[in-house]
Formats: C-alpha cells, structure tokens, sequence
C-alpha cells in the first residue's frame, strides 16, 4: 500500500471521489503547516498555515498515481488563486505534497500540460511532504454520516 496527499480546498467535497475510483481508505487532515495537531477552527481561520487535505491510502496495483492525479485534477479548479469554489483562504488553496522525486515529476510535468493547453497559470503548489494531522472524527466521511447536508455543501459551493 502507498499513500498520497492532495490539498483540493474542502476535503469533504473529494472525499467519495476517491473511493468511488478504488482507493482503499480516504482520510481528512490538515498538512503543511508548522502547527502540531491543528484544529479544524484554528486551520478555517488561517492561523496555522496548513490545508485541508486528504491523505489516501491505495494499492498501486489497482490503482496508479497518474490515475490519482486525473482524478485530483479533473475535481479541482487550478485557475483559481484564492481557493476552491465558494471557501476562499489559504486553506482552501491547492497542494500536491510528493513523497517522492518520481511524484513530483508527474505532478510538475501535469501542471505543465495543463497550462500550456489552456494558456492559464495554473495555482497548484508542488511541495515535499512534511506532515499530515488527522481532522476531526466528524470530517471523516462526511458525505456518508450527513448526506443532505453534504449534498447542499456540493450544490452551493458550485462543485455540482
């Protein structure tokens, strides 16, 4: 099994896409600050200089970093300098975190083709993983313990 780490804005909004893809486990976090064990109000508030972040944990034999990376890509807006949708601040900005040189080839070599299809600069950090704390119990599958009201968070954040 390896893991990955993708900051794209609302980790609640890209949770299921992951799993609906065959990821083994999804999990919500907050990564790349310098803070220990953030919480969710302190990381909303822009105090602590992380993001929300999911880190996946999948089998690379079912399925490939290149397929994550569609996936991260094809459910973010890279244009997009201020956040995600509706959820604007640090935060919510978009990050890649590597764990190795050949992710950060892929992931760099993917912003490239992106910005030179669309002739837009693209807002995706690529950075070396450093740390990731689990969110809260209630973050964690969201989408499955509050269907209605993640359906409304999809439709007004514009995601839907």
């Amino acid at each position: 099994m390896k893991e990955a780490y993708f900051a794209g804005g609302c980790f609640w909004c890209v949770t299921p896409i992951y799993k609906m893809y065959g990821v083994d486990k999804v999990v919500c976090g907050y990564a790349g600050g310098d803070e220990v064990n953030p919480s969710y109000e302190e990381v909303k508030q822009q105090k602590t200089g992380h993001r929300e972040t999911i880190k996946l944990v999948y089998d690379p034999d079912k399925v490939t970093y290149d397929k994550l990376l569609d996936i991260y890509f094809a459910n973010v807006d890279p244009f997009d300098s201020e956040g995600q949708f509706i959820d604007k601040g640090f935060s919510y900005t978009l990050a890649i975190f590597y764990m190795t040189e050949e992710e950060k080839a892929k992931a760099e070599s993917r912003i490239e083709e992106l910005e030179k299809s669309s002739g837009k600069k693209t807002y995706v950090e690529v950075i070396p993983y450093k740390n990731f704390y689990e969110a809260e119990e209630y973050h964690q599958d969201y989408y499955l313990k509050n269907p209605e009201a993640f359906e409304k968070e999809l439709i007004e954040s514009g995601r839907k």
